[in-house]
């Protein structure tokens, strides 16, 4: 497989940002479907109905750990060989099982049809389809499409793409008005503990999007002021400005000081004192910071590479460099979109190696010259570096387990030291 080589960077110095090692070639990556795992449980009336292959149906099982007799919030409408043959209508075959679906549930108050590798081979257009359903079913279902391919992806831009098809249904929001919209799947005790920091600030009306139910969708308009709380929604940040609202940049909130920064932006959007902020912050500020302070033990002076995966891994790597001492070695990223990291590169050690996109045989041949103590990477890689001798730690686990905001800081860092303390409680 072809790929071009690395360009030469200017030094830090010259331009004032990191040099960034942009690689092209083989890629491992994880399927984007995954997100359905955590957006079925983030929207209690929506139900994913992904159009694929077997293989989509094992991964969502597999992937979700749900057990056959449950009645989990997500399916797969399996294509055929007659249906990729093109012997049957697969539209026909689609309207067929949607209907049987809404029959059986009939808490679902929101349907996606969920592309796949399969449906777009044979450019099964889903977003016709969803509009053909939405009519038949008015009044009883919405029903919206996006892609969630495998296909030249990385997973999370499965919830950017489900989010994305979100923001046109969105309700506007009055000339005179104004609103805080944070966006990005959380789970709902780190959404509430969010809530309520924002409640004693001062800053109201506060909307999360996804909402958990469909029918409360948030409003949008010029007045909204949208604070991501993923740094992988490009393309939702993107059709949140074309409806006229205006993105409040800023840090992720990772860490005790990453949240404090995510806060003081949001506060200083609204015009909230200074003051203000340190007083509500201070008591959770500290608590993050003493249970950050227990990992760091084990975490201060070890070495850390992230190979591209799942867009956290800027964030992160501040994370772990600022609050917890580890000697970032390289911070791989799928794709460095400089405008929403714009807070986050500059807090970057200037002796970190800055990659972006992914040429897997020359990252490994770098990762096992700088042997690293530990290396964030996608399942697919991990066992086969553990049999190397390289401690390792699943990247998807990092966006599965509840990690923002402060009261989360210090379960983050021990994400980091288990693995290490449990290679040292293995060695012989």
């Amino acid at each position: 497989m072809s790929a071009t080589l690395p360009v030469a960077r200017p030094a830090v110095g010259e331009t004032g940002e990191l040099p960034v090692l942009r690689e092209r070639g083989p890629r491992e990556v994880f399927c984007g479907l995954t997100g359905i795992v955590w957006l079925h449980r983030k929207i209690q009336d929506a139900f994913f109905l992904v159009v694929g292959s077997r293989t989509c149906a094992h991964l969502l099982q597999s992937a979700a750990g749900v057990m056959i007799f449950a009645e989990p919030r997500f399916a797969t409408a399996i294509l055929q060989d007659r249906d990729l043959a093109g012997m049957a209508d697969c539209n026909d075959e689609l309207d067929r099982l949607v209907r049987r679906l809404l029959e059986r549930r009939p808490d679902v108050k929101l349907l996606f049809l969920v592309g796949s590798c399969p449906s777009e081979v044979i450019k099964l257009d889903l977003s016709k389809a969803a509009e053909r359903l939405s009519v038949a079913h008015a009044g009883r279902v919405r029903v919206l499409a996006y892609s969630a391919s495998g296909i030249e992806t990385t997973f999370t831009q499965g919830e950017d793409a489900c989010l994305r098809a979100l923001v046109p249904e969105l309700p506007g929001l009055g000339a005179d008005e104004r609103s805080l919209l944070v966006a990005g799947a959380l789970p709902e005790i780190v959404e509430d503990q969010l809530a309520r920091l924002f409640a004693g600030l001062g800053i109201a009306p506060v909307n999360f999007l996804p909402p958990r139910r469909a029918g409360a969708l948030p409003p949008v308009g010029p007045g909204t002021r949208v604070l991501l709380a993923q740094p992988f929604l490009n393309e939702t940040a993107r059709a949140l400005e074309a409806r006229g609202a205006e993105l409040v940049e800023a840090p992720y909130p990772f860490g005790a000081e990453g949240t404090h920064a995510w806060l003081g932006a949001a506060a200083r959007a609204w015009g909230v004192a200074d003051e203000r902020l340190e007083t509500v912050t201070a008591a959770p500020r500290e608590r993050a910071r003493r249970a950050v302070a227990r990992a760091r033990a084990r975490l201060e002076g070890r070495r850390i590479s992230f190979l591209p995966d799942s867009q956290l891994e800027i964030p992160l790597a501040r994370f772990l460099a600022e609050e917890c001492g580890m000697q970032l070695v390289e911070v791989g990223v799928p794709h460095l979109d400089r405008r929403l990291m714009a807070h986050e590169l500059p807090r970057l050690p200037e002796s970190v190696r800055l990659s972006e996109g992914q040429h897997v045989d020359r990252q490994l041949d770098r990762l096992r010259a700088d042997r690293p103590d530990l290396t964030v990477c996608g399942l697919g890689l991990a066992n086969p570096l553990e049999a190397e001798g390289l401690r390792t730690k699943w990247s998807i686990e990092l966006v599965f387990s509840p990690v923002h905001g402060f009261e989360q800081a210090g379960d983050l860092a021990e994400l980091f030291a288990r693995p290490l303390e449990r290679f040292e409680r293995l060695a012989v």
